[in-house]
């Protein structure tokens, strides 16, 4: 029998990021954890709607040796495969959308309420600045919740 300290530990086959636009917050976060599983996860992002790549998106995530210049933002209806095992929520909207799967699909939702770096005003250095506190804010929390051993130190 499992304890549910030993449930919470283990690691989920595929795991869904989303939020508003597909843009910033769930890219980052799918690149961070396929990053730190080295492909033992199955990850993937998506946004309540497309929006338009982010350069400083990839900017950011270029620091940490993390590529998503090509990152192409899609939507969760644009989605091929939805037999995801957790579906991680990064924003409201995304949230209510991904309790909507939960109707006909067998899913665990997680909220993570996480701020939105395009709303913060200011010089290129305060934007980037605002950008990398959402990144490390993400790094910290998908470590906490997926202890991947042998996982990369960024």
């Amino acid at each position: 029998m499992t304890s549910a300290s030993e449930a919470a530990n283990e690691l989920p086959s595929a795991v869904l990021f989303a939020c508003n636009q597909n843009a910033v917050r769930s890219p980052m976060a799918a690149a961070i954890l396929r990053h730190l599983s080295g492909g033992r996860i199955y990850v993937a992002s998506a946004g309540v709607r497309a929006g338009t790549p982010d350069p400083f998106v990839a900017e950011v995530m270029n620091e940490l040796g993390i590529d998503l210049s090509h990152h192409e933002p899609i939507s969760i209806a644009d989605l091929h495969d939805t037999s995801f095992d957790v579906v991680i929520t990064l924003s409201p909207e995304a949230h209510h959308q991904a309790l909507e799967l939960t109707r006909t699909m067998a899913v665990e939702v997680e909220y993570w309420p996480t701020m939105d770096p395009t709303i913060i005003e200011g010089n290129r250095e305060q934007r980037l600045e605002a950008y990398r506190a959402c990144r490390d804010g993400l790094f910290a929390r998908i470590k906490r919740r997926f202890p991947i051993s042998g996982a990369p130190v960024v």
